[in-house]
């Protein structure tokens, strides 16, 4: 962790200028042939569209990247603030594997890959994990985790890594632990509910959030329960899950009811609560109060942001508001230094003063598979910030990166198949993984 506490005390002005590109590096290439000229309407009125703040005139400026060699958990490090990465300036694929089961009708693919002691670690859809070496991608071990006599449908899960384990959850109601060097099963504890998003692993504590919304802290060495909160109950909510971040003894943990909650680590006393959750509803969905991106701890303040309509700084110790903009997404935030960027329902991508919250750029990213036809609509992920690239991926099985400073489209590159969750960066390689259960290394 001491990179990770090291670049909050050095933020670096980073070059604004592009990289510049070499032949054949569709990342930096020239943009596509750009759309038709004249003012686009949405057919959804009841969608909100955000709006740069006028009055903010400050340059700018990201800490310089960073060559981190691992990824051990779902948003990075438990506080899940990665700043800004490290990757070469001419990204080409460097190798793909296939991990397993992708998404069909009674599956849905959700589980992002983590990276640690040079492996990758992945779980397809069918709950069978494995790992591949991350220089060439070669598989190294795989391990069903899937109970005898569940069938094969599966809504979620994911991993986390620390000293030599892997933890998994799954959507059987699961949790296990793994040999990480041959993928070998320790134990494997049953619990009260399913679990569709990834555990979160610090002090000697797994950290997880039901389906019902209870967080469980459960012991690294056993799995046996140290503590456990309950959040009220949701009849319905959002496909998916979430992972509680952690920074010092502070859990912070996102319930679908909109609820965020901090509590000690200890013993799950709480701390205090905030509803990330806006009286006003842009449309139908927005009735949905599901927090599913991670919640992001920076010095001292944590960024979260609700499916419906909220995106907050709120402080760490006391709980107290600092500002908060009507904006929904169902995406993590990605800070770095003193911005945030964010992934919108709009959908847009937008970067943001973490001090104030102002809105500095806005990207519009496109909606529908089919423009003309408008019928289905294209599901953006991400983002997360490399070598001053704002990388995103869409459903639609392409990779687009935007410059972090003024939001300009830098080039994309297109995929086999749809991307739903997003990309992540470690040992500067880029890994996505696609609904087909396709996992693609670019460096």
């Amino acid at each position: 962790m001491g990179i990770l506490t090291m670049r909050r005390f050095a933020v670096i002005l980073a070059s604004c200028g592009f990289l510049a590109a070499c032949s054949g590096d569709t990342w930096f290439g020239d943009n596509p042939t750009p759309p038709l000229p004249g003012k686009r309407i949405s057919i959804l009125s009841q969608t909100k569209t955000l709006e740069p703040d006028a009055g903010s005139k400050t340059s700018i400026v990201l800490p310089p990247p960073e060559n981190v060699p691992e990824w051990p958990q779902a948003g990075g490090y438990p506080p899940h603030s990665m700043y800004h990465l490290a990757l070469g300036p001419n990204l080409h694929q460097a190798w793909d594997a296939n991990i397993g089961a992708g998404a069909e009708k009674r599956r849905v693919f959700m589980t992002q890959p983590i990276v640690a002691v040079g492996k990758v670690f992945a779980m397809d859809a069918e709950s069978v994990a494995s790992a591949y070496d991350l220089k060439d991608g070669h598989r190294l071990w795989k391990t069903d985790l899937a109970p005898e006599d569940t069938g094969d449908g599966s809504y979620g899960g994911g991993l986390a890594y620390e000293e030599g384990k892997l933890y998994i959850t799954n959507q059987f109601a699961e949790l296990l632990a793994l040999n990480a060097a041959d993928g070998k099963i320790l134990w494997r504890r049953s619990l009260p509910s399913p679990v569709r998003g990834a555990p979160t692993v610090r002090a000697g504590r797994v950290l997880v959030v039901t389906v019902d919304n209870s967080t469980l802290a459960l012991s690294t060495e056993d799995g046996h329960e140290l503590w456990h909160h309950n959040g009220i109950s949701e009849v319905a909510s959002m496909l998916g899950g979430t992972s509680p971040a952690v920074d010092g003894n502070t859990v912070l943990t996102p319930y679908s009811s909109g609820e965020l909650f901090a509590l000690r680590i200890e013993n799950g006393t709480v701390q205090w609560s905030e509803v990330i959750s806006s009286l006003k509803r842009t449309d139908q969905v927005a009735t949905l109060t599901d927090i599913r991106g991670l919640p992001v701890v920076d010095r001292g303040r944590v960024f979260a942001v609700g499916n419906a309509d909220i995106f907050a700084a709120i402080d760490l110790r006391t709980g107290r508001r600092i500002w908060d903009k009507e904006v929904g997404s169902i995406q993590t935030p990605w800070v770095a230094g003193d911005f945030i960027y964010l992934v919108t329902n709009g959908p847009e991508l937008a970067c943001f003063e973490a001090e104030t919250g102002q809105v500095r750029w806005v990207k519009p990213l496109e909606r529908w598979v089919d423009e003309e036809d408008k019928t289905d609509r294209q599901v953006w992920s991400g983002p997360v910030l490399a070598s001053d690239r704002l990388i995103v991926v869409s459903s639609v099985g392409k990779a687009v990166s935007f410059s972090p400073y003024t939001g300009e489209k830098l080039g994309e590159v297109e995929l086999p198949a749809g991307v739903t969750i997003p990309p992540i960066v470690a040992g500067e390689t880029l890994l996505f993984v696609t609904v087909d259960g396709d996992l693609i290394a670019y460096r």
